[in-house]
């Protein structure tokens, strides 16, 4: 419900109006009025007075109209009241039953999200050995009875007249051609002015510059096969339906004033004006219901007098309904003012709000036109809460084995065990889809993208079993002659198992002396089971010192940290906090299962505009200092004594961290380098023969003379514009060269910046990003509030599990090959991908063509090897396998995808195209892929249905929700108070993120923390992201993986407000809070470790931001509620919907 709305006084809800026969009106909050037969039907506006409403058959759903630009087509084509438009290959619904009015919501007790794998989302299918069958049919979505996501601000052009009352509403939808009726085309979009005036039934959808916004008088869905979106009620038979004329528009004319009821205002709001109020949403269970009830369907005003249609004045057209304003009521506070372009959902009748009444004045129709369509409801259309809640209730029980071929696992959201018996789990390996074309015409027709989102080295939870390691010696492990495959399960022993056929390239190799084995009656190897090559998907094998640099085995890795001493950093505390720190976390570095100590050595460089390195060696009695004042020319100063073991030289060490502070406590030098302290890391690397990482932390743009320095070069003017992409692009070559120097020793750099301004992220960040490290950041460090977040992440980074000097390469089998890779590493050539370091979390993308036909029998294979250093110095080569089916009928395709690989594909490929592309270019490019993909279905795979309904694959119902987040997100589209180093920081997040990571991040998950149960270990249902699920009278949490929100209600209950954070009211709660308080009672130890366990879930500690409702921090909360318009002037889901249903039409006609 709306969280802004204020209660209206007046005659009670649910009354019943004349005219309405068969139909209830629900009563307040949406229950049945006493006595009133249940209908199946959401609440309904009723019949013009007058017409007798027949009982709708069985299976037949009021439909709804989409707008459509430039296309001549009527958009109401359809008359027939068919029952349900069912695919051609229906199968019972999988999802259960329609989805509850407040989002989904979670059986208690059940873990809301996985703790290892969290966020992507497929469609469930039920677990079994077998490869599961995904039925593509399709099925009409029913139309609800909920609210609208609130159109939101946008600062572009204004949008014209919005319709009169539901009596003008339903003239004009009278005037709509519905049948074959033709309708003239639509004016072209412009400015928002147009010449010519549309004639009422075809709907004008102006363009905005971003999207073109569309109106929203749509159609619904359930969740349950592939979703059918019917379009606007058919007339009752035998009715003939004019075309009715608006009058013509005059550029300069003033727009009209905003109504309070139907439709928006026309008036564009200044940039920065607060959101308007959300409209209300259905109550949530056990909650109270302040303000007009979310089951009325119509918000009405009573028609304008007749004198007021005479002198009406034009304003700019609006896509939607046209029809004359109502001035008859002034802005009440509480309701929405819609805003540009977004059709406002129509309400049913209001306290002080008259009806249609039954003399209610025609302006030029017949009276007794059908009742007008509803708005699209947003509880009718796919929800991502459902879809996560009812695969984790399908496919969550059952552990998911891994033994067949082209299986889809659940949902990254899903929690579930893996059981691996010959591909690789789905934690380190999930594609786009499990079921290729074999042909890459039949791949260019579908245009969805063959990708594999790879994690070579991910966390595994406890209860799954790490890849073996297998050791053959110094022959080291058996591979295919040709294409030099690695043993795996899918390689066919011949010839009694003297030889073995490569599963890749068909080749025949001879089997090793010591690697022979006898076969058994059904053609496998005895030894089977016994060897993990044989029978897992994923597995390590040593590697021999053929696998090595310079045919030596490495030594164990070295971590250099290098400490900006600054003014910057030491006046704000910075410098004391790092050396406190690393005191007590040197004792965790990383280390081999059963060693007892760390095999790594640490070194020691702090700098400003010079360096100084730090002898520890174990035999001083106190650290020594050497400084190199020639930047432009850097080397390391000493050998013996700068990488130590951390246990030998343990007193040196805290000795000089307890110096550091000290030394540089009155510091005035407030510039910096940069560069050189990349080079004197990497010089001191190639000296001490080993590979490494850096720990950089820094604090300001490097403008001191040398090597490296950069210039301010922030320019907000660029934004949509040509050079926008300068802005993500390095401003000087000098990195990359610097990058590609670092990959070839093996020395990965973690950055840690802490900028109080502009510091050229784009720049800065070229080495982390092409040696596989890591970028963290914190604007505005102050070390109240961020120190904790900063120490966590530094933890986390130093004692996670990282592979030194890495190549990885992924082999397939004949018919498809790897061609592009997206990530945070370096390619030399074509096939290998090099990393200084990879760790766990990072994940590499890469997409396949094909290169000739496959076949339905074989399948298609992937194999990724990965050849790395262990940070206790062993050469190793960790294998993934994965085979998948190939398919000849498109339906197959579309039935076993998977839309979180497919969003987390699309935002890895739409963020490098802005480095060579326009934002608008790239844009325009993915709205046109996905409406592709969708359109190939309807065309290809979904039974023939009105063109007025919108269809879509089950696997990809959340594909346009998801794909507008991305759309919406900061690198494509940003608000005013990003800044140009945000987007180029988000970028490089979004670049090697996993499926579960890019999930949480465009769609955040939602959790009502006054709904969670104190006695049990679940998390709250989760809600949808749109305002007006919010009530004032609760507690939310939003996370994204960067962040956590806790946005407080202002009618929250006073008890709940001292439990959570100790303080006696609202007004007294803080902002500045970075933790919750630790306090005695059930409440605040629930929130607590909700917090905890969302942290630990994620790969960085998200930051704590308490947002009190109507507090200037409210717009930043705002932002990611994506399910809403965005003040940069992103759609609403509602919208966006409509916007892609238009554009599919337009690529089938």
């Amino acid at each position: 419900m709306s969280v802004n709305q204020q209660t209206h006084t007046g005659p009670p809800y649910g009354q019943p109006q004349p005219g309405y026969q068969g139909f209830q009106q629900p009563a307040y909050g949406g229950q049945s009025l006493p006595g009133a037969p249940q209908s199946q039907y959401g609440a309904y506006n009723g019949p013009v007075p007058g017409y007798q409403q027949p009982v709708p058959p069985q299976g037949y759903y009021p439909s709804l109209g989409f707008p459509s630009k430039g296309s001549p087509v009527s958009l109401n084509s359809d008359t027939s009241l068919a029952p349900n438009f069912i695919g051609s290959l229906r199968a019972p619904p999988t999802s259960g039953a329609p989805p509850p009015a407040s989002g989904a919501s979670h059986p208690s007790g059940h873990v809301a999200y996985s703790q290892f794998e969290h966020g992507d989302v497929q469609n469930g299918i039920p677990a079994s050995a077998a490869p599961v069958q995904r039925p593509p049919a399709s099925q009409p979505f029913l139309p609800g009875s909920a609210p609208t996501p609130v159109s939101q601000i946008s600062t572009f052009q204004q949008y014209g007249p919005p319709p009169g009352s539901v009596q003008q509403l339903r003239n004009h939808m009278a005037g709509m051609t519905i049948g074959s009726t033709a309708a003239s085309a639509p004016p072209p979009a412009g400015l928002g002015y147009a010449s010519v005036p549309p004639v009422s039934g075809s709907v004008s959808a102006t363009g905005s510059g971003l999207y073109t916004p569309y109106s929203a008088s749509q159609g619904p869905p359930l969740p349950s096969v592939s979703q059918a979106l019917p379009v606007a009620q058919p007339p009752f038979p035998g009715q003939t339906i004019p075309t009715q004329r608006l009058p013509a528009q005059v550029p300069g004319f003033t727009p009209p004033p905003p109504s309070t009821g139907v439709g928006p205002s026309s008036y564009p709001p200044t940039t920065g004006a607060p959101r308007p109020p959300a409209m209300p949403g259905p109550p949530l269970p056990g909650q109270t219901v302040a303000g007009p009830p979310s089951s009325q369907p119509n918000h009405v005003s009573s028609p304008p007098p007749p004198s007021a249609m005479a002198g009406l004045h034009p304003g700019p057209p609006m896509s939607g309904l046209h029809g004359p304003p109502p001035p008859t009521h002034p802005p009440q506070p509480g309701y929405q003012m819609q805003q540009n372009g977004s059709f406002g959902q129509m309400r049913g009748p209001q306290p002080n709000y008259g009806g249609a009444y039954p003399g209610a004045p025609n302006y030029g129709s017949p009276p007794g036109p059908p009742p007008p369509p509803k708005r699209l409801d947003p509880d009718s259309i796919p929800s991502p809460i459902q879809v996560i809640e009812d695969d984790r209730n399908n496919r969550g029980s059952e552990p998911f084995v891994t033994g067949v071929r082209g299986q889809v696992p659940p949902l990254v959201t899903t929690n579930f065990l893996v059981k691996d018996q010959g591909n690789a789990s789905p934690r380190y390996i999930r594609c786009t889809s499990y079921n290729i074309p074999c042909t890459s015409d039949m791949a260019k027709q579908s245009q969805v993208p063959l990708a594999a989102v790879i994690k070579p080295l991910a966390t595994l939870p406890p209860e799954e079993t790490l890849p073996y390691l297998v050791d053959h010696g110094e022959s080291g492990p058996v591979r295919c002659n040709r294409c030099k495959a690695y043993m795996c399960p899918f390689m066919q022993f011949i010839e009694g198992g003297r030889r073995f056929q490569c599963c890749f390239c068909s080749c025949v190799t001879e089997v090793p002396p010591h690697y022979f084995q006898h076969l058994d009656h059904t053609g496998k190897r005895v030894d089977f089971y016994d060897r993990p090559e044989l029978s897992l998907g994923s597995y390590e094998f040593l590697a021999t010192v053929d696998y090595c640099k310079n045919n030596k085995f490495p030594s164990p890795p070295a971590f250099i940290f290098m400490i900006d001493v600054s003014y910057n950093a030491v006046k704000s505390g910075l410098v004391r906090l790092i050396c406190e720190e690393l005191k007590s976390l040197l004792d965790y570095l990383p280390r081999e299962g059963n060693m007892e100590e760390s095999a790594i050595r640490v070194g020691f460089v702090t700098y400003n505009k010079v360096l100084h390195f730090y002898n520890v060696k174990s035999s001083l009695a106190q650290p020594q200092m050497m400084v190199v004042s020639d930047v432009a020319d850097m080397f390391v100063p000493l050998l013996d004594g700068f990488l130590v073991n951390v246990n030998e030289s343990r007193t040196v060490i805290a000795s000089l961290l307890d110096q550091i502070p000290e030394m540089f406590a009155d510091t005035r030098e407030t510039e910096t380098v940069f560069a050189p302290v990349i080079q004197a890391g990497l010089e001191a690397l190639k000296a001490a023969e080993c590979a490494g990482k850096l720990f950089i932390f820094h604090t300001s743009l490097p403008i001191a003379e040398a090597p490296g320095k950069l210039k301010n070069r922030d320019d907000r003017k660029l934004i949509n514009t040509d050079k926008e992409k300068t802005l993500f692009q390095p401003q000087t070559s000098f990195y990359n060269n610097l990058a590609k120097d670092c990959v070839a020793q093996g020395c990965c750099v973690d950055l840690f910046l802490f900028p109080n301004q502009y510091l050229d992220v784009a720049t800065l960040g070229v080495v982390p990003y092409q040696t596989g490290g890591s970028i963290y950041k914190y604007a505005y460090f102050q070390l109240e509030t961020d120190q904790y977040r900063f120490l966590n992440d530094l933890r986390r980074d130093v004692q996670k599990e990282v592979g030194f000097d890495a190549v990885m390469r992924v082999r397939t089998s004949t018919g498809i090959r790897a061609t592009d890779f997206f990530g945070a590493f370096y390619m030399s050539n074509t096939t290998d991908v090099e990393m200084a370091g990879l760790d766990c979390d990072k994940t590499i993308t890469v997409e396949f063509k094909h290169d000739d036909k496959l076949s339905e029998d074989s399948g298609a294979l992937l194999q990724c090897a990965l050849l790395y250093t262990s940070c206790a110095g062993q050469r190793r080569l960790r294998i993934h396998n994965l085979s998948l089916n190939c398919c000849t009928q498109l339906a197959d395709l579309y039935r076993n995808c998977e839309t979180d690989t497919l969003i987390n594909y699309l935002a890895k490929y739409a963020y490098r195209g802005v480095l060579s592309s326009p934002v608008k270019t790239v844009r325009d490019a993915l709205i046109n892929q996905c409406a592709q993909i969708l359109a190939c279905y309807r065309k290809n795979c979904a039974s023939p249905s009105s063109a007025g309904q919108l269809i879509l694959p089950e696997c990809m119902k959340l594909l346009p929700v998801y794909l507008n987040c991305v759309l919406k997100s900061d690198v494509l589209q940003p608000g005013p108070e990003v800044t140009t180093d945000d987007r180029a920081y988000i970028r490089h997040l979004v670049t090697s993120m996993d499926v579960a990571e890019t999930n949480v991040f465009f769609y955040p998950r939602l959790l009502p923390l006054t709904k969670a149960d104190v006695d049990s270990d679940s998390l709250p249902a989760a809600i949808r992201n749109s305002e007006e699920r919010l009530s004032k009278g609760d507690i939310y949490l939003l996370e994204n993986g960067l962040n956590i929100f806790v946005w407080v209600g202002v009618n929250v209950q006073q008890s709940l407000i001292q439990n959570l954070f100790g303080v006696s009211s609202f007004s007294q709660i803080s902002n500045a809070l970075s933790t919750l308080p630790v306090l005695e009672n059930p409440f605040s130890k629930k929130v607590r470790s909700i917090v905890d366990m969302l942290q630990g879930q994620r790969s960085r500690y998200m930051k704590l931001i308490i947002v009190k409702q109507e507090d200037k921090l409210e717009m930043l909360f705002k932002h990611f509620l994506v399910e809403d318009k965005s003040l940069s002037g992103g759609a609403s889901y509602v919208d966006f919907l409509c916007h892609m249903h238009k554009e599919i039409r337009q690529l089938l006609s």
